[in-house]
């Protein structure tokens, strides 16, 4: 195994550990270019969220600038990390869409232009950005065998962005974000304030968690189809992907609490059922 593709494997294991469950059931060639597109996705979302307080606003915006060159490079054949090296040696065989890679960076940066959401349709434009984006990027390494796929790619990635957001409330408002929609907040009687002072024992919260939560749910389902619409060598990783989030998401909305306080995790049984119920190709919900 290069230096590369060495380095992108341990990145995509240390850091997404949900994800590369489902990594490590591809083929070898599509496993190689998911650690490299995972890769080059983490970068520009490490660039703004592992950044100490103490660098400015204006450093973080040249570092994502600098990133989208070194994107820019990498597809004009001029790789310039291990990260874009790795991607590059998989691009000839995986049409990666470049300005996928480049949206991403946008959403991204999105997260230093904003820390509130007024509606959902504003908080689905972040995730079309930063989670949507993944989905084309990981169709065009998953095979696709129907048009719909993109559609059903699009709900699986919104309901693991969802997830996210549900999962997160609690470490998103450490760092200055509320992502729950303000208004949905108002329409359940959460106040901004509760959720910056951790005040999330009252029913209001366990309402508007209810909600969110469902609203993921909702598109694990639409999104059932999918592995059914990709490679048969595909399947089983992207079943296993799904059904892990949905299992975390099922972890909050089972105690909302808990969740602020502490980012759900799966223990090591829940891992493994995930991995049967893909293996066995279970659907999402």
């Amino acid at each position: 195994m290069s230096g590369n593709r060495a380095h992108v494997r341990r990145l995509a294991h240390r850091r997404g550990a949900n994800f590369s469950l489902g990594f490590r059931l591809l083929p070898a060639a599509k496993r190689r270019a998911v650690y490299a597109a995972y890769a080059a996705c983490r970068i520009p979302d490490d660039i703004v969220d592992e950044a100490g307080p103490e660098v400015p606003r204006a450093e973080l915006h040249r570092r994502l600038d600098g990133w989208r060159e070194e994107i820019e490079g990498t597809y004009g054949g001029r790789p310039g990390t291990a990260a874009t090296a790795a991607l590059a040696e998989v691009l000839p065989s995986f049409p990666i869409p470049k300005q996928a890679l480049l949206g991403l960076v946008e959403g991204c940066r999105m997260d230093l232009e904003r820390t509130r959401y007024r509606t959902f349709a504003e908080l689905e434009r972040y995730c079309e950005l930063v989670a949507v984006t993944i989905s084309d990027i990981s169709l065009a390494i998953f095979g696709v065998l129907r048009d719909e796929a993109t559609a059903a790619g699009r709900h699986l990635a919104m309901a693991l962005q969802l997830t996210n957001v549900c999962r997160d409330v609690g470490e998103d408002v450490g760092r200055g974000r509320i992502y729950l929609p303000l208004d949905e907040l108002e329409r359940f009687g959460v106040g901004e304030h509760d959720i910056e002072n951790g005040q999330v024992d009252g029913a209001g919260y366990a309402a508007l968690m209810a909600f969110e939560c469902a609203r993921a749910r909702e598109h694990f389902r639409a999104a059932n189809p999918l592995p059914g619409m990709l490679e048969a060598g595909s399947r089983p990783a992207v079943r296993v992907m799904g059904g892990v989030y949905r299992r975390v998401l099922d972890r909050v909305a089972a105690d909302p609490p808990a969740a602020f306080a502490r980012r759900a995790e799966l223990p090591r049984w829940q891992r493994l059922t995930a991995v049967a119920a893909g293996l066995l190709a279970r659907p999402f919900i």
